[in-house]
C-alpha cells in the first residue's frame, strides 16, 4: 500500500503543472511550408497505459520530416529534395514507410527533455528523469520484425511541442553534462549513421568515402567510423572542411571531386576505398561506385540530391559489390548510442537553435545546408 501511494504522490506532485493546452508545429498536408502551422492551443497529449509523457527541451530536425511534408517519398517523385512541396505525390506512398499519412501530425523525432506523467503500467520512477527518444516505433512482442515498425513524428504524433507522448520502451535516462539541445542533434542522425556502418560490417583500418560529410548524418558518419578504427575521407564543400576535420576526418576532399579516383590517389595513395557510406545520391552516384575496391560495400541512407542514379551493373557483379540499403536499425543501436554519449566517446554538432515558433526559417535553414551539424528547435 504504502509503494502505491508513493507513486501516486509522485505522479500527482509532476502532474501539477501541466497544461491542458500547449505550443506545437503542425502539419495540415503534403505540400510547401504553409502546410506547417504554428498553434497555441492544440490539446495536450496524455500518456497511454504504456507511455510516458515528456515536456520538450528540444527537437533536433531531419529529414525525414521535409521528405514527408514535401511528398518527397512518393516514386511520382524524382527530384532532389526541396522546401517546396511537389506538383504530384501519390496518395498511397507519400511517408517513409511507402503508405499514406494520417493529418493532422506534430512531426519531430530527435526528442530530449523530462518525464513529467507516466501511464498506468509504467514504473513511477522516470518522472523527473531526462530522456531521449528513440525514434523507430516498435511491434515489442517482435522487436526485429521491421514490417510492424513506425517512426516517431510520422506514424504517431512527436516533438515540435511543448509535450510529447512515447512509449516508455523508447526513450533511456541520459546522465550527460551537455544541454537539451545538443543531445536533440544525436538520436535520428547518429543511429541512422551507426546503422549504416553496421549494415556494411565497417572494420578497423578500412577506409571508408562518406558523402555530405557536413550535415547532421554525416557529421555523425565521420565520428562513428573513427570509432570503429576506419580511416575516413569526407567529401564537403571546402568552407566546411575545419569543422569537418575537427570531428576526426583524414582526409577532406570537395563535395564532388571532378577525378575522384586521381584525387584519392595524390592523398590516401590508393585510387579504392573499402567502403561508401552514401547520404547524397543524384549524378555523383556512379563516381563514388566507381571507386569502390574489389568486394567493397555501399550503405545508403538517404539521396539529398535526388533518388534516380545510373549505375553500370558491371562495375556491381565484376568487382564483387554489396549494396545495403539501411533504414529500421537494430533495437541495441540506441542503447549503444546512449552509452557512446555517456562515455564521451562522440560530441554533438549543434549549427543553430530555433524557437519553435520560428519553425519555417528553421526548415528553410536546414534544406538549404549551409550549415555544419545539425539544426534543432526549442518549444
Amino acid at each position: 500500500m504504502l509503494q502505491i501511494n508513493y507513486r501516486e504522490a509522485t505522479k500527482t506532485k509532476a502532474m501539477t503543472n501541466i497544461p491542458k493546452t500547449m505550443n506545437a508545429v503542425v502539419l495540415t498536408g503534403h505540400g510547401g511550408m504553409d502546410k506547417l502551422e504554428y498553434r497555441t492551443d492544440v490539446a495536450t497529449p496524455t500518456p497511454g497505459p504504456l507511455e510516458v509523457l515528456i515536456k520538450v527541451g528540444a527537437c533536433g530536425m531531419n529529414n525525414t520530416d521535409v521528405n514527408t511534408r514535401a511528398g518527397w517519398y512518393s516514386k511520382a517523385v524524382t527530384g532532389a529534395t526541396t522546401t517546396d512541396g511537389h506538383a504530384r505525390v501519390n496518395d498511397e506512398d507519400p511517408s517513409w514507410g511507402g503508405a499514406s499519412i494520417t493529418f493532422p501530425r506534430i512531426q519531430g523525432a530527435d526528442v530530449c527533455g523530462t518525464v513529467v506523467d507516466v501511464g498506468a503500467d509504467v514504473d513511477a520512477s522516470l518522472i523527473g528523469k531526462r530522456v531521449m527518444t528513440d525514434c523507430w516505433l516498435r511491434d515489442w512482442d517482435h522487436p526485429l520484425d521491421k514490417t510492424r515498425t513506425g517512426y516517431f513524428g510520422s506514424e504517431c504524433d512527436g516533438g515540435y511541442a511543448q509535450y510529447t507522448t512515447i512509449d516508455h520502451r523508447n526513450v533511456a535516462a541520459i546522465n550527460s553534462s551537455w544541454s537539451d539541445t545538443e543531445l536533440a542533434t544525436l538520436s535520428c542522425s547518429y543511429t541512422t549513421a551507426e546503422g549504416m556502418l553496421s549494415r556494411a560490417d565497417v572494420r578497423d583500418g578500412e577506409w571508408v568515402l562518406i558523402t555530405g560529410a557536413s550535415g547532421g548524418v554525416g557529421s555523425a558518419l565521420v565520428q562513428l567510423a573513427k570509432r570503429r578504427g576506419a580511416r575516413v575521407v569526407a567529401l564537403a564543400s571546402e568552407d566546411k572542411h575545419d569543422t569537418v576535420r575537427t570531428l576526426g576526418a583524414d582526409v577532406l576532399l570537395p563535395r564532388s571531386p571532378e577525378q575522384l579516383a586521381v584525387a584519392l590517389q595524390n592523398t590516401i595513395g590508393q585510387d579504392t576505398v573499402d567502403v561508401v557510406a552514401d547520404v547524397v545520391g543524384g549524378d555523383y552516384f556512379a563516381d563514388i561506385i566507381d571507386v569502390l575496391a574489389r568486394g567493397g560495400r555501399y550503405t545508403c541512407s538517404g539521396a539529398i540530391a535526388g533518388p534516380m542514379v545510373q549505375l553500370d551493373l558491371r562495375t556491381l557483379y565484376l568487382r564483387d559489390l554489396t549494396f545495403h540499403g539501411s533504414t529500421v536499425v537494430l533495437p541495441n543501436i540506441f542503447r549503444d548510442l546512449v552509452r557512446y554519449i555517456e562515455a564521451d566517446e562522440i560530441k554533438p554538432v549543434l549549427a543553430a537553435t530555433y524557437p519553435l515558433s520560428e519553425f519555417h526559417a528553421a526548415q528553410t535553414a536546414f534544406v538549404q545546408k549551409q550549415h555544419t551539424g545539425n539544426i534543432v528547435v526549442v518549444p
